[in-house]
């Protein structure tokens, strides 16, 4: 499998593989530490918490499903959501941070879970030509958008993820 997924089938097994190595790193971290910010943030020169990181990964997530629902019924889509432009990542991950600022550890990590499972489920129920043989967003495929924004980014969580565990001698 190349690092990209091309197909249907590739794209499954990437957002699965890299989500239960995720979750086995995002396990070993007891609540008390899951907000404290030693993880190198999105902005630049910032410093965020485990807590953001799983905000970050659900807020993409739930971005990509909004976006299938919104252009399957037709209606536009504001990308990459309503209020920022693509130049404004950084501003976008810092609402992602403060939306589910108030949430435990645990729960977060359950709507991690179930917002992946929901893109999965998406996946599936699509057709390799409906996911890879369609321009879907000016020129990227449905499959690449799903890509960016779940297997990637949880990739790149991974790390710095795996880092604080380290750093925090957990594991």
């Amino acid at each position: 499998m190349s690092s990209v997924p091309e197909s249907k089938d590739e794209l499954l097994t990437a957002i699965n593989s890299i989500f239960a190595k995720l979750m086995d790193d995002y396990r070993v971290i007891p609540a008390e530490l899951a907000r404290k910010c030693e993880i190198e943030g999105n902005v630049k020169g910032t410093q965020i918490s485990v807590c953001d990181t799983v905000a970050y990964l659900i807020g993409w997530g739930k971005l990509v499903l909004k976006w299938h629902s919104l252009k399957s019924q037709g209606l536009p889509v504001d990308f990459p959501d309503t209020g920022y432009k693509w130049s404004q990542l950084g501003l976008l991950a810092v609402s992602f941070h403060e939306q589910y600022s108030g949430w435990k550890y645990k729960d977060l990590l359950k709507e991690l879970g179930s917002t992946i499972n929901e893109i999965i489920l998406l996946v599936a129920s699509l057709s390799n030509e409906e996911l890879y043989e369609t321009a879907w967003y000016e020129k990227w495929t449905f499959g690449r958008m799903i890509q960016f924004n779940t297997s990637s980014p949880m990739r790149n969580m991974r790390a710095k993820v795996r880092r604080f565990n380290k750093n925090n001698r957990l594991r």
